[in-house]
């Protein structure tokens, strides 16, 4: 068994991945600040570092004795790079050059390093499925520091041989999504709300669709990124499901989940929000063999399980008729 550190890991999908490679058998250590993540989300089995990725002494530190390190630090939002270019841009980016230049200088290294990057490198697209060849024409300057950190990620591996795999995330969802964060996703905020017997409101006319990913499907992938890196290449997968759904049928769905009203306002488009994303995961399935498969109603079913519980044992319940959503 290995030694892994995962930053990011007290977050949405870093906590998830944690988790599986205790079950696993591996040993974990977790870099995270707190900032996003939840240190009640950490597995008490995880070594636990009260440190900032943008932090390169700390990050070298924290290299000491692993195998590999998933990188999944960030500051996951369109909209938070809107209104905090610079400092969504010092984690972003900066974090991401000072991990691999800590997995290059690691005693035992260079250490292999799998890291998040995101659809949002392609912008809006005028070719779907998206494709790993696809051109790369970010609109937004966090879809432009995800690109930026595949082109570090390509030097370390071309110029000092640190072996990496970045995976281009679609829209992930799962349990531990924070309905209530400013980074949360369109599907735990819809939820939450619904669960909640509230309206939702639509950015845009509704039509726009996303290719939706279960957190357990990502966790897979990543393994099998770690897995598959070889020695000084630099590789790039999808993380998608070939699926698109449209954000209207979503909300929908969610509603007829719960047992709830769909009560829709529509309000105008946000700025850098993309009209369709939809991927095709068919290189991560030939050369990773992993093909994401969770139907999305089962993985709703699940996160919305899970977001009912977690509310009826806060202060603030949600009503009885929530607490129980329909599997379809």
């Amino acid at each position: 068994m290995a030694r892994f550190l995962v930053t990011g890991g007290a977050g949405f999908i870093g906590s998830h991945l944690v988790d599986d490679l205790l079950r696993n058998g591996h040993d974990v250590r977790v870099l995270d600040n707190l900032s996003t993540g939840s240190r009640q989300n950490v597995s008490p089995d995880a070594e636990f570092l009260f440190a900032d990725v943008r932090d390169a002494e700390a990050v070298r530190a924290a290299m000491a004795g692993v195998d590999g390190c998933f990188h999944l630090a960030a500051i996951a939002s369109v909209q938070a790079a809107n209104t905090d270019w610079f400092g969504t841009h010092q984690t972003n980016l900066s974090g991401a050059v000072a991990v691999f230049e800590g997995a290059l200088r690691a005693r035992q290294g260079p250490l292999p390093v799998v890291y998040a990057s995101s659809a949002a490198v392609y912008g809006e697209a005028r070719r779907h499925p998206l494709t790993e060849r696809a051109p790369t024409r970010p609109i937004t300057a966090y879809g432009a520091d995800k690109l930026g950190c595949e082109l570090h990620a390509a030097a370390a591996a071309r110029t000092h041989g640190v072996s990496t795999v970045g995976l281009r995330f679609f829209n992930v969802y799962g349990p531990r999504q924070d309905p209530r964060s400013p980074y949360s996703g369109v599907i735990s905020i819809f939820a939450e709300r619904l669960l909640r017997g509230l309206g939702v409101t639509i950015f845009g006319d509704g039509a726009q669709t996303r290719d939706f990913v279960f957190v357990g499907d990502v966790c897979k992938a990543l393994q099998a990124a770690m897995h598959g890196a070889s020695c000084g290449r630099s590789l790039v997968f999808n993380v998608c499901t070939g699926r698109e759904t449209a954000v209207r049928d979503l909300a929908d769905t969610i509603a007829r989940l719960t047992g709830a009203r769909s009560a829709l306002a529509f309000a105008p488009p946000r700025a850098g929000d993309i009209h369709r994303s939809v991927g095709d995961p068919s290189y991560l399935a030939r050369v990773l063999g992993v093909s994401p498969s969770t139907p999305i109603e089962t993985g709703l079913v699940e996160t919305l399980s899970w977001m009912a519980n977690t509310h009826a044992s806060s202060a603030e319940p949600l009503p009885v008729a929530a607490r129980n959503p329909v599997a379809a």
